[in-house]
């Protein structure tokens, strides 16, 4: 799977932007999205080809998010990395079983996140 497009789901400006930054300069698409419930509402719309997925948002969480996109048949495809400050393994553990392929503790390190990703190619 080549990966071109991806939505990053996050509350935060601040990290919309940094993720969004950092995966342009690398030559991906990026599109985002300020909740889980436009996480949710976008998917279908846009099919990227990769998700980053914060937890903790108000409303609809990422973990809630993921379970709706990773058990849509039109969607499940999509591999999701939850990308959260959640950093115990007992989140980690419960993101997986969300539908969740990967997940990297914030601040996130730019390697570490590249080289999840080219791991999903």
């Amino acid at each position: 799977m080549s990966i071109k497009k991806v939505l990053i789901v996050d509350d935060s400006p601040t990290e919309r932007h940094f993720l969004g930054e950092l995966l342009t300069k690398a030559g991906y698409q990026v599109l985002t999205a300020e909740s889980g419930e436009e996480a949710v509402a976008k998917v279908k719309d846009i099919m990227p080809d990769l998700i980053l997925m914060d937890v903790v948002m108000p409303g609809m969480n990422g973990f809630q998010a993921t379970r709706i996109i990773s058990r849509d048949d039109v969607t499940k495809h999509i591999p999701i990395i939850m990308c959260t400050s959640k950093n115990q393994e007992t989140d980690m553990v419960w993101g997986k079983r969300q539908g969740a392929v990967e997940y990297i503790v914030k601040p996130v390190d730019p390697q570490e996140l590249f080289n999840k990703i080219a791991a999903l190619s």
